[in-house]
């Protein structure tokens, strides 16, 4: 799974570096306002994780914002499409999310993670990393796959399991076989409660933009939401594993 995922984003790089952001309405005119909108429009001096960094929209958004930032993707492709629209103006690593991260302990003020995790089967292991590496009082703010939304993608799903979907992506005239798991809305809520305290939830809503210029899309997910977002924090003293902040 874990091959195929860099593979496939491997393949998708040129894709997201040269027409995402332009032509896919669902990033720019649905998950990315949503989500900025829950982080200050000023991060001077804030010190943020880019937590699958793709070819680097959030990475330079953030830098717009004053951040000091440090991205990873799992695909060295992304990684090296990162690198190009930024420069040397972050910190951008090959990194694999379920190993152990080389970050020391409260480094980050903010963990960002734009529809990364659902490549992740157990999300156990990076959430305790990400606890460890955030300061306290720090916010991870993640977006995912809305599993309403996935579940109608499976033949004979099963909701109460964590299960592998193979979606079909049709990305300027070429298909790619993309995998990713689904999971139960209180497993999201579950896992994420455990490490933090969730602060807000979004099933975010497309902009007038996204109504004007596709209508029958707009109504679809105004009706079914397609992503969900999650803004949590790391409180003082919280307890986790026997670590005390």
């Amino acid at each position: 799974m874990k091959k195929q995922v860099t593979e496939t984003f491997n393949e998708l790089a040129s894709v997201y570096e040269h027409s995402v952001d332009t032509t896919s309405l669902y990033n720019s005119e649905y998950e990315r306002p949503a989500m900025l909108q829950q982080l200050p429009t000023d991060l001077t001096n804030k010190s943020v994780l880019d937590a699958g960094c793709a070819a680097g929209w959030y990475t330079e958004q953030l830098l717009q914002r004053g951040a000091k930032i440090k991205a990873t993707d799992i695909s060295p492709e992304m990684v090296s499409a990162t690198k190009r629209r930024i420069g040397n103006r972050a910190d951008v690593r090959c990194l694999d999310l379920e190993e152990k991260l080389p970050f020391a302990d409260h480094t980050f003020d903010y963990i960002v993670s734009s529809l990364t995790l659902h490549y992740i089967k157990d999300w156990s292991h990076t959430f305790q990393e990400f606890h460890r590496i955030l300061k306290p009082n720090g916010i991870l703010l993640y977006s995912v796959h809305h599993p309403f939304s996935d579940i109608e993608l499976l033949e004979e799903p099963s909701y109460f399991s964590t299960e592998l979907i193979i979606d079909r992506w049709n990305k300027v005239g070429k298909v790619y076989d993309v995998p990713f798991y689904r999971r139960p809305l209180q497993d999201i809520m579950n896992v994420t409660a455990t490490y933090f305290s969730i602060e807000k939830i979004i099933e975010p809503q497309p902009t007038e933009a996204f109504k004007r210029m596709k209508r029958e899309a707009y109504i679809k997910l105004m009706k079914r939401p397609q992503f969900l977002i999650i803004k949590s924090i790391k409180k003082q003293g919280d307890w986790h594993k026997g670590e005390k902040n």
